[in-house]
């Protein structure tokens, strides 16, 4: 496979861009540098196509979650064409930003009234903010994954590394003030006895409980009503981070499913199809506060975003999405399953089924995870550890998937039955977690 011209953008990235990609999950690292094309310059449905001309069947990470219709979605790529004839911006706002807002609070009846960012991570922010002006506390306890800016990262001020048990380790609060110490709080999911404590040492001083509302497991023992009654009783505001799960097991927020009413949901990745767009919607007494505080931004007036989250959510209520998602990724899982334990490999299959992955249980499983992506895109596969389901994802797209797993899980049990895995890398690893990159 000729990778000559997407290796070369590689290394001119390396040289302008620090981390070499503006977002870690896509960075060629996480997969195995060397092997990952890294650029493409088409994508259509199901399917991306390199700077080389290589085509290959995505079964990777759709756009790291953004893409949940598909790529190039025909439907929504005509409302943003429209959208753009007409002007995307202009001193006067776009009548769609009304409409979403409207959308989403019909989708979820708990929320009144919604704020409109572009992206997941500035949204969280924005609900931090909102959160504390409405309390006048500073103090979030957290469970979960949350984005990079200073409220979160805080975590790790004053700490080896706070953040490990929450997605993603080795994030450094390098550049984050150190006078936010002690103002972010970890708490791990079903562990309700570490949230009580966090309560009982800053309850009075506890602005928000941020969290995911599903990720990697199931609630257990009321875990989520739990988390909903102190809130309330501690008077911090209960902020349910969508950005991921949401739109994943049904059109709208999955905290619908789980029986949870928050006072803000915030979402972005999956609402516009990939066009930037992100929403915090809440309750209207809580996200009255945004006016005490300054929140706002030109570029979150523009009109491209709301009309294509419009046009995403509608098709995804109209073709019910979510039951399609959650079967292809059960199908993928099951998969898995089978492959591993066809060939004797020892593997852990986490996550709700849209968003799904699984890890090698072994000492070299970040070589092991390099070769299966370098096997996959030999075959033909955008493929890691890792499978987001689309909407354009098909049950012969996963049978097709399947066969090749088959293969290339025999091929590692193989390499490292004969000692020499290492030597079969075409690329280096897979990176595990945030390094730096020299």
């Amino acid at each position: 496979m000729n990778l000559d011209k997407s290796l070369a953008m590689q290394q001119r990235a390396g040289k302008r861009i620090p981390g070499m990609s503006q977002l870690l999950s896509k960075r060629p690292d996480m997969f195995s540098e060397g092997v990952w094309p890294g650029y493409y310059s088409k994508a259509e449905g199901v399917y991306v196509w390199d700077l080389d001309g290589n085509r290959y069947l995505d079964m990777s990470i759709a756009g790291i979650g953004a893409n949940v219709l598909g790529y190039a979605d025909p439907d929504v790529n005509a409302a943003v064409v429209a959208a753009v004839a007409n002007g995307s911006s202009s001193s006067l706002n776009c009548p769609e930003e009304v409409e979403l807002a409207e959308l989403l609070c019909e989708l979820h009846p708990w929320a009144e009234m919604a704020r409109l960012p572009r992206t997941g991570g500035e949204s969280m922010a924005v609900a931090v903010r909102i959160a504390r002006a409405y309390t006048n506390r500073d103090v979030v306890a957290f469970c979960g994954y949350h984005g990079w800016h200073d409220w979160y990262l805080a975590a790790n001020l004053g700490s080896a590394n706070a953040l490990r048990g929450h997605l993603l380790p080795g994030l450094a609060p390098v550049g984050v003030p150190a006078s936010l110490t002690g103002t972010a709080l970890p708490f791990r999911y079903n562990r309700i006895d570490e949230l009580k404590a966090i309560i009982a040492a800053h309850g009075g001083n506890l602005a928000a409980i941020v969290m995911e509302p599903i990720r990697n497991m199931q609630p257990e023992n009321n875990f989520l009503q739990e988390v909903r009654a102190l809130a309330t009783a501690s008077g911090a505001v209960l902020v349910v981070d969508e950005i991921s799960a949401g739109f994943r097991m049904n059109t709208g927020g999955a905290h619908l499913l789980l029986g949870l009413e928050p006072d803000v949901a915030v979402f972005s990745k999956a609402l516009g199809n990939g066009y930037p767009i992100g929403a915090i919607i809440g309750k209207a007494e809580v996200m009255s506060a945004a006016q005490d505080s300054f929140i706002s931004s030109t570029m979150w007036t523009e009109r491209i975003g709301p009309v294509a989250a419009l046009a995403t959510v509608k098709k995804h209520r109209k073709l019910a999405a979510g039951s399609h998602l959650m079967a292809i990724g059960r199908l993928v899982q099951a998969g898995w399953s089978a492959a591993a334990a066809a060939s004797g490999l020892d593997i852990a299959v986490s996550g709700i089924p849209p968003l799904s992955h699984f890890v090698f249980n072994h000492e070299e499983a970040q070589s092991m995870k390099a070769y299966f992506v370098q096997l996959m895109l030999g075959k033909g596969f955008l493929a890691s550890n890792l499978f987001y389901a689309m909407l354009a994802h098909t049950e012969e797209h996963v049978a097709h998937y399947q066969r090749a797993v088959e293969e290339s899980f025999g091929e590692v049990v193989a390499a490292v039955a004969a000692g020499n895995l290492s030597s079969r890398l075409r690329g280096r690893a897979a990176a595990s977690g945030f390094k730096r990159l020299t």
